[in-house]
């Protein structure tokens, strides 16, 4: 049985799908203005955990992911410039170019992690028909109205606004809100449904015909129209980065309720940020950290999902150089564990059922890794059913520890000879060579590690 922290709630769930045994799962995806960096990351990996767990349980899931190419304006709150427009005019690019350059590296990006790639990943320039759809039953349900720039939601005409979030914290959003930005608007929470192409956004370069004249939809009408339109009106989980619940995604629940006259989403999940120098990681201030950064850094990219696998997702993670390495460090060891090991065979039943029981306990990583170790150090299992029994597990970590394993099998015979000769100069003290011979062996993908019964060889798996 699994459990699930349901934002909607505040409190853990059981887990009951609209359907027997299947699973809608959508997750708020990327702008593609820039690179993402590692704390967007962890929200992707968040939903692969997710749909993993999931899996595990026999659920069949279907995961939508979108990528935003248009719409998303500095703020979250629909003020400054559209971050595609903007970053298009600075380089004298077509948008879409920059979108699809930018959507090949995030899509690189999770292929690095080991993500599984989504059902259906879809493009808002490419769903404009389902968005002004959803806009003009808005507009006949009577929750809109025009300004000369825009069609706004009308948050007074929909009680329940905000309430994922709190009245208390529904008022602090809006005494921060920028209504300057628009004067005609009605209430400082009303938000942007499309943007008409004309007074502070007339040269904006993405437009569309729409009811309402030449423009573009807003951020927050993209995700309900694309994640109703290939999960239906009502869906099993919504998940995404908890920078997204106080704005965007109550956006969502009052657009897409005030539509269809139904619930939008059942469980709501969202993952903490990444922190460094004890602050949120985030690209609009310009010092972040990028997957291909750690990987120029020599770090494997799996390193980097073992640590976040490490830390509850609804718990911060203070990000350092020095927690890859112990996460490196870990990883490796536990790729050493494993290639010791007979060929898989049989089951560890007790520990299988520990493993269970910690993902279904609203994913809980850190619990599951200790499940991996604890059964990798018990003497009461063979190591044949430890192998295999981590082989099932990693269908939810992710870790590639079947290809890592395969892979030490064969390692080929010009490298075994290098960790030879290594070895050799190690035992002599000829500390250089040793590290020359260890450097070689590494360009040629490969690591070596030193244990008390020789060195042990791996393929670098990225």
């Amino acid at each position: 049985m699994l459990w699930l922290f349901n934002d909607l709630s505040k409190k853990k769930e059981i887990f009951t799908p609209i359907k027997k045994r299947n699973v809608g799962l959508y997750t708020c995806g990327p702008t593609v203005y820039n690179y993402v960096h590692i704390g967007n990351l962890r929200t992707f990996l968040l939903n692969d955990i997710l749909r993993r767990a999931l899996e595990y349980n026999s659920y069949s899931v279907k995961n939508v992911i979108n990528i935003t190419d248009v719409g998303h304006l500095a703020s979250d709150a629909d003020t400054g410039e559209d971050k595609m427009d903007k970053i298009a005019n600075a380089e004298g690019r077509a948008p879409e170019e920059i979108a699809q350059f930018f959507t090949d590296a995030f899509l690189a990006d999770i292929k690095d992690l080991n993500i599984i790639y989504p059902n259906v990943l879809c493009k808002a320039t490419e769903h404009i028909p389902q968005q002004i759809k959803l806009i003009k039953k808005l507009e006949k349900n009577g929750f809109t109205y025009q300004t000369s720039e825009a069609v706004y939601f009308d948050t007074s005409k929909f009680p329940e606004y905000g309430k994922m979030v709190g009245f208390s914290e529904k008022k602090t959003q809006e005494a921060q809100a920028r209504v300057e930005e628009d004067p005609e608007k009605k209430h400082p929470a009303d938000f942007a449904l499309w943007f008409k192409r004309v007074g502070r956004h007339a040269h904006h370069i993405m437009h569309w015909d729409s009811p309402w004249g030449d423009g573009w939809p807003g951020w927050h009408i993209e995700c309900s129209a694309m994640s109703m339109y290939y999960l239906g009106k009502t869906f099993d989980i919504h998940a995404g980065g908890i920078d997204l619940l106080p704005v965007h995604h109550i956006n969502e629940i009052a657009q897409s309720e005030a539509a269809t006259g139904q619930k939008f989403v059942n469980y709501w999940v969202h993952g903490e940020f990444i922190l460094m120098d004890s602050k949120k990681m985030a690209r609009s201030e310009g010092g972040f950290i990028m997957l291909q950064n750690l990987i120029e850094k020599g770090f494997n990219p799996l390193a980097f999902r073992y640590l976040c696998l490490n830390t509850h997702y609804r718990t911060q993670l203070n990000f350092s150089f020095q927690a890859m390495e112990a996460a490196q460090n870990a990883l490796n060891k536990l790729y050493q564990a494993i290639n010791d090991f007979p060929k898989p065979r049989g089951h560890a039943t007790e520990f299988e059922e520990r493993f269970l029981t910690a993902i279904n306990d609203d994913l809980n990583m850190p619990s599951a890794l200790a499940v991996v170790w604890d059964l990798l150090k018990t003497k009461n299992i063979k190591p044949s059913a430890k192998l295999n029994t981590v082989f099932k597990f990693d269908k939810v970590l992710g870790l590639k520890l079947e290809e890592t394993y395969n892979n030490s099998q064969d390692t080929p015979e010009e490298i075994k000879l290098l960790a030879q000769d290594r070895e050799k100069a190690r035992q002599e003290k000829d500390w250089k060579k040793a590290d020359e011979i260890r450097k070689k062996i590494q360009e040629a993908g490969y690591l070596v590690e030193d244990t008390p019964t020789g060195p042990d060889i791996k393929k670098i798996i990225l």
